[in-house]
């Protein structure tokens, strides 16, 4: 693993909404450098406390960018291969990390492989990059039914035992870690067997060896799928699930159980951690009750993993997303063109990211802490997290009233608020004020 990555913690941005690039790609548009908008938020990211800037999409697409066309070529919406270089560069003169997004289980329909194959049918060059099923007779501009991507009939699945494909794979990786970037996010990575991620990542770390990568996996066995491919980590949906689900319901014994499970991850990896991102609804709008935000970046920000904070979520931006086309609008919006031109009622949730992060680059021993609850009741919770160095209390109340908690041997309330007793002692207990939290020193 990439040692650079136990000190990170990401901002994630989807490049195409933040800078208000056309959802559709036009063929004959001219480049219009946007991607330098960015450049403007990078000294907002380094305040924030961040290390790394985690990008989604950037390479040419139709629409969305998960539809690749050319992932060898800068979205012309975007810019070009100047203003990545130049993105890299500034990014590195402020110590910022880059993460790519890489869509390799499928392209879309306008890439020129499956277009090749749409001409020339089953002799086209290409055709095995594609799971095809051809129809008996068929010969050039025979369409044939194609595997695709959970029903978009945009997005071509790839055919990942084609020893090709994996070397394409392993090109594209290889060419933007050449250039600059720091590491990649691999899009679906559920959807691809491991097999053929161990046969990529194999190629790509001859050359890359510290390169950091996490596969987008939602549900199943995540050590396994770890271990199967040689990544790093993947992102750790179900630990997301949790916080805000009992948050809501108040009902911390589901986020505990979700803690004990995520600590049989931390055996394994560290996994990347969040409570937002670009394919879910914000945080803020997810959350039934507002005083409980805070309850929230205090877990991602003291459980073990690599956090990863969305654009905009420091911000409490609100956005649902909706499960139709154009549903993803809301969750990626277009970003004003520098940070003070944002509004003022956000700025509060921004200083309280910024002291958490501070508060876990204080205690490096976080990201691989494990988990052990210490007091549980429905809307009350404390735990103590360490890797057996250093260690940090969390207690929670989501109650209407005050409520003491035992923090034994807790020194100092480091974040949050409440009244420390018996300081230092194992019978020391915190009092919380209604829907309180702290994080507290032992």
């Amino acid at each position: 693993m990439a040692p650079w990555i136990e000190q990170t913690v990401w901002w994630q941005v989807f490049p195409l909404g933040f800078v208000g690039a056309p959802d559709r790609a036009d063929p004959a548009a001219p480049v219009v450098h946007r991607l330098s908008h960015l450049q403007a938020w990078l000294d907002y990211a380094v305040e924030l406390g961040v290390s790394g800037l985690a990008l989604g999409p950037i390479f040419a697409a139709s629409t969305h960018g998960y539809d690749t066309i050319d992932p060898f070529r800068i979205d012309p919406r975007l810019g070009d291969e100047a203003d990545f270089d130049a993105l890299i560069a500034a990014a590195r003169a402020r110590g910022l990390r880059v993460l790519l997004d890489g869509v390799f289980n499928h392209v879309g329909r306008a890439h020129p492989a499956f277009q090749d194959v749409l001409r020339n049918g089953p002799e086209a060059r290409q055709a095995n990059w594609f799971r095809l099923s051809w129809p008996r007779g068929s010969g050039p501009g025979i369409e044939p039914d194609y595997a695709c991507f959970e029903g978009h009939r945009q997005l071509v699945t790839l055919n990942h035992d084609a020893p090709q494909v994996a070397d394409h794979v392993a090109a594209v990786m290889d060419h933007w870690i050449a250039r600059g970037a720091d590491g990649w996010r691999l899009d679906a990575a559920y959807a691809v067997p491991p097999h053929f991620w161990a046969r990529v990542l194999r190629q790509v770390r001859i050359a890359h060896p510290e390169a950091y990568i996490v596969g987008e996996v939602i549900h199943g066995d995540y050590a396994r799928f770890v271990r199967d491919t040689g990544m790093d980590a993947v992102t750790q949906y179900e630990l997301w699930k949790a916080i805000w689900s009992a948050l809501n319901d108040r009902n911390l014994f589901e986020l505990a159980h979700a803690l004990d499970r995520h600590n049989g991850c931390l055996d394994t990896f560290a996994p990347l951690t969040f409570v937002g991102n670009h394919d879910v609804t914000r945080i803020a709008s997810r959350l039934t009750d507002d005083r409980h935000l805070p309850h929230a970046l205090a877990i991602l920000l003291t459980c073990g993993g690599t956090p990863s904070i969305y654009a905009g979520d420091e911000q409490a931006f609100r956005g649902v997303k909706e499960e139709r086309v154009g549903g993803d609008d809301a969750i990626r919006p277009a970003f004003p063109p520098t940070p003070a031109d944002l509004a003022p009622y956000g700025w509060p949730i921004y200083r309280l990211h910024r002291d958490l992060i501070a508060l876990r680059r204080r205690h490096a021993g976080l990201h691989r802490a494990r988990t052990r609850t210490l007091h549980l009741a429905n809307e009350q919770i404390v735990v103590v997290l360490g890797d057996g160095a250093a260690r940090v209390l969390l207690a929670l109340n989501l109650a209407d009233a005050a409520v003491p908690l035992p923090v034994p041997d807790a020194r100092t309330i480091e974040a949050g608020q409440g009244d420390l007793a018996e300081a230092g002692d194992p019978s020391a207990r915190v009092t919380l004020p209604p829907h309180g939290w702290a994080i507290l020193v032992v």
